[in-house]
């Protein structure tokens, strides 16, 4: 299985990538084009660059309508996220909303298990949570079926 000829294997690796990547220009302020060169150079061949460099891009350009997607669901003030939850909800989110190729319970499943595997204890069901009711939101049609 394959998301158009790239496998999804490196799509996985991608979006594991963009959570570390994401961490680092939400902390150190570095531009994101230099952020992405530096994971190029680190990370090989086997990852969908395209994906990562449009995700990262978009997130970089224009974090805050990233952000009003999910705020209506938060139960905290965004500044209270940790850093990897915030990175974390702008990947399910621009996924949600720009990459509607993606089934949303890839979508979700995806970044529930990147929380797993990097954020707080029980932030996955966090994520879980308000990705899901976007996903009722943004993916309206494909919700209904």
């Amino acid at each position: 299985m394959s998301t158009g000829n790239i496998p999804i294997s490196y799509r996985k690796r991608a979006r594991d990538l963009l959570v570390q990547a994401l961490y680092q220009w939400q902390l150190s302020g570095t531009d994101a084009a230099q952020v992405e060169a530096e994971f190029r150079a680190d990370n090989g061949r086997k990852t969908d660059w395209e994906f990562f460099h449009a995700a990262l891009s978009a997130i970089a350009s224009d974090s805050q309508a990233i952000d009003a997607l999910y705020h209506p669901y938060l139960d905290r003030n965004a500044g209270q996220l940790d850093p990897i939850e915030l990175g974390i909800l702008r990947l399910g989110l621009y996924e949600l909303s720009q990459r509607i190729e993606v089934p949303y319970r890839v979508v979700i499943n995806e970044y529930v298990e990147l929380a797993k595997k990097y954020g707080a204890t029980d932030s996955h069901k966090y994520i879980n949570g308000i990705l899901d009711k976007a996903a009722r939101e943004l993916r309206k049609v494909e919700w209904g079926r």
